[in-house]
């Protein structure tokens, strides 16, 4: 039984990584016969950097995937596929994978051609729509589901509706240990003549440890040799984010009750050997979380094991293992229950011993072979009943392969302080022709989505750079000016509404998704500075662009009666225009089609979704088919040009192409999709987004792989070089919408299947 592991391993700190290689050793402990331990499979390890050698991992560590680059995933999967392994074990966390929730890791799963566990951590009892639709995705995919608690069992089964039979209890392993003769710790200086409370494990807010420090002076006026030692790094993502701000917060905490003396901090990683003397030397063990939501613990099962006297919050891991009397429960954040329950304890040594030893002879039953035992008779069943021709993915509608790393390297080029620059000759910034606004607006929508996708840091110092362009452009009666010239003078006094559209995109944008309060407060109050200017559009891009922007405001604040009939009353318009221009070979909005086409039949399906108007519906449909039979029915995309447009019954102008055409198009068929629900619109996704990579009328890419910017067009006699920022940012929005689909790869590749079959 060769088994591969996907999950996080040490030596990263992370409680998922220590439990993973506790498993794998458990299981090959289980193969005495093994004179390798490498014969009994690997891992592949989850990085959460950019570097894949940011950890020294040891030789199991076979292949390592960065949490937040898509391709590692299913080149993780096929590397699995063609090993010699039986099954695959993986661990799941919503935190450990990359995307929304996590999300990333279904299309390797998707992918995976051997027999799947899935152990699942955390069991949320209030999912996100997408942790549901994870939730479900992993357990469709998997031979068996295993869980550490019934509660988790009742969740999955009422609230995520997976069947009870494939569902199986495993309570969480512990080490396989027993207290020294002679233990070390207690020589130390914080157990040397102390009564010691201890907790362990990687420190974070939602450890409550100041529910501990509020409790130690009731506590120790009555048992004053008490000392509370708190054990463990900062975990890594709050050192990234906040640094000790916590550990610094509970030590100005206890010197403001005057205990100070009696808290202690080891700050280190502790493997399980040095770990069972540290529970053993201590008197009582707490684990104080805040509330209830915490479906399995890995210190309360290793305190447990080691026959540790253990003090809780009744949490839901902690009611299940500390029942007849193997641990005592107080009340969440109640520092007063808390000082009564451990003084009850210290003054009574049998009562205290008792606790122990009950914790202890169950902690038996947990040692890691024996729960390796019960992971081996799973993984063989799995794999003597599984079927791959039974898997549903076959080939994938968007290749991640294809795709050029993301790279935000050309709009750093491209921005300095004020905003982003409009052109450039080549790669290079042309200074002369200073900045506009449509750009900057589009930044802004490109940057939210860069960090939406990875919180690339890069993308969050980019977002108040746009908006503060978008703030000084902004007149005093709402409006928006467009150029800025490289010296910071305006250019015009009004923009055009092309870009006052643009700029509500962004803004809604914002708002419905913002990465701070005061991003989104910011961006609220110029938003409705300029709602008097939405009535006096006059055009229907404008218009267009604006009901884009519209919609995704409405989308955060759904109660908005002021903003949703002004969506109505925008979207009029567009459904006047179509039905005075349209007859049965001109499905479309104007007598000619010119630029931006795609952002019409787009609007109408952002209106749509809000509205629920289902005119708006059929027009978007009617013209968004009209378009495609124009520009895909040649098997790539071939945009209107803009040399002439192209005017009913006159000639198709087949350059210059535009990469915003492109993109437009992308943005179309993807919002199509996520309203109706048809493969086919994934498929007109990719294929549009293609036009950048070559797939066009010259078969000449205009991403430029060196720059990693978008030249600005596709011209009769080849590529125009320039690389200003509407091309490029026409190009990332475009990369980004792909990703964000191939997110939900899960969902359409099952539905393609389906309409292939009928």
């Amino acid at each position: 039984m060769k088994i591969a592991y996907i999950s996080t391993y040490p030596p990263r700190e992370c409680g998922i990584a220590t439990f993973n290689y506790n498993l794998m050793n458990a299981i090959n402990a289980n193969f005495p016969e093994r004179k390798d331990p490498l014969d009994g499979g690997f891992v592949v390890a989850l990085n959460d950097s950019e570097n894949v050698q940011e950890y020294e991992y040891p030789a199991a560590v076979k292949y390592v995937i960065r949490q937040d680059h898509q391709k590692d995933y299913i080149r993780a999967a096929n590397f699995i596929n063609t090993s010699s392994v039986d099954a695959v074990i993986l661990e799941h966390e919503f935190g450990i994978y990359g995307g929304e929730s996590g999300i990333y890791i279904l299309p390797l799963i998707n992918r995976l051609e051997k027999p799947l566990i899935s152990i699942l951590h955390t069991v949320l009892k209030d999912p996100s729509y997408v942790q549901r639709i994870i939730i479900r995705e992993i357990a469709e995919q998997s031979s068996k589901i295993i869980v550490m608690s019934n509660r988790a069992v009742e969740f999955l089964t009422t609230i995520y509706d997976i069947p009870a039979e494939k569902i199986q209890i495993i309570e969480h392993g512990v080490p396989d240990l027993e207290a020294p003769e002679v233990n070390p710790v207690k020589n130390l200086s914080q157990f040397k003549n102390h009564r010691v409370l201890l907790t362990f494990g990687l420190l974070s807010r939602n450890k409550g440890l100041e529910t501990v420090v509020k409790a130690l002076p009731k506590i120790v006026e009555k048992h004053p040799d008490v000392m509370y030692v708190v054990l463990g790094n900062t975990h890594p993502g709050v050192i990234k984010s906040s640094g000790e701000e916590y550990r610094d917060h509970l030590k100005t905490l206890a010197a403001s009750l005057k205990v100070s003396q009696h808290l202690s901090f080891i700050n280190k990683f502790v493997a399980e050997d040095e770990l069972i003397n540290y529970l053993t030397a201590a008197e009582v063990y707490v684990t104080p979380y805040l509330n209830e939501a915490q479906i399995t613990s890995g210190t309360l099962s290793y305190a447990v094991g080691a026959g540790a006297a253990v003090v809780s919050t009744p949490y839901w891991h902690a009611t299940e293992l500390l029942a007849d009397g193997r641990g005592r429960l107080f009340d969440f954040k109640n520092a007063d229950n808390l000082a009564e329950t451990v003084n009850e304890l210290l003054d009574d040594e049998n009562v205290l011993n008792e606790l122990k030893e009950n914790a202890y002879e169950y902690g038996l039953h947990l040692r890691w072979p024996a729960t390796g035992a019960e992971y081996i008779k799973i993984a063989q069943e799995a794999a003597a009943t599984h079927d791959f021709s039974d898997k549903i993915l076959k080939n994938s509608i968007v290749d991640p392969e294809i795709l050029p790393q993301f790279s935000l390297t050309h709009v750093l080029r491209l921005t300095d302080d004020t905003g982003i620059v409009q052109h450039a000759k080549y790669g290079i910034p042309n200074l002369k022709e200073g900045y506009c606004l449509d750009d900057n607006s589009r930044a802004l929508i490109m940057a939210l989505m860069a960090y939406q996708r990875s919180k690339s840091n890069d993308a969050f110092k980019l977002m108040p750079i746009y908006l503060s362009y978008i703030h000084y452009m902004q007149t005093d009666d709402g409006n928006f000016r467009n150029f800025l010239s490289f010296s910071r003078q305006y250019l015009d006094e009004v923009g055009s509404e092309d870009s006052f559209g643009r700029t509500i995109w962004a803004l809604g944008h914002l708002i419905s998704c913002a990465a701070s309060n005061s991003y989104r407060e910011f961006a609220m109050e110029i938003f409705h500075k300029s709602y008097p200017h939405f009535k006096a559009l006059k055009y229907i891009r404008g218009q267009a662009n604006t009901i884009i922007g519209i919609s995704l405001y409405l989308q955060a604040y759904p109660t908005d009666e002021g903003m949703l009939a002004e969506l109505i009353r925008l979207t009029q318009p567009l459904i006047d225009a179509y039905e005075t221009t349209r007859s049965d070979d001109w499905e479309w909005f104007e007598e000619s089609m010119t630029y931006d086409n795609a952002i019409l039949p787009l609007a109408l399906l952002h209106s749509c979704e809000i509205t629920g108007n289902q005119k708006a519906k059929n027009i978007a449909l009617k013209t968004m088919a009209f378009l495609d039979k124009l520009t895909l029915s040649n098997g790539y995309l071939s945009p209107v040009g803009n040399d002439g447009w192209y005017y009913r019954g006159g000639k198709f102008p087949a350059f210059d192409q535009q990469a915003i055409e492109t993109m437009a198009m992308v943005l179309m068929h993807f919002q199509a999709y996520k309203i109706f629900h048809k493969p086919q619109y994934i498929e007109k996704m990719f294929l549009s987004y293609k036009w950048f990579l070559g797939e066009n009328t010259l078969r000449a890419p205009l991403y430029d792989y060196e720059t990693k910017g978008c030249c600005d067009g596709l011209l009769p006699t080849g590529i125009n070089r320039n690389q200003g920022a509407e091309s490029t940012l026409a190009y990332l929005i475009s990369h980004l919408t792909v990703l964000k689909a191939f997110e939900l790869e899960y969902e359409y590749n099952k539905l393609n299947q389906q309409v292939n079959m009928c």
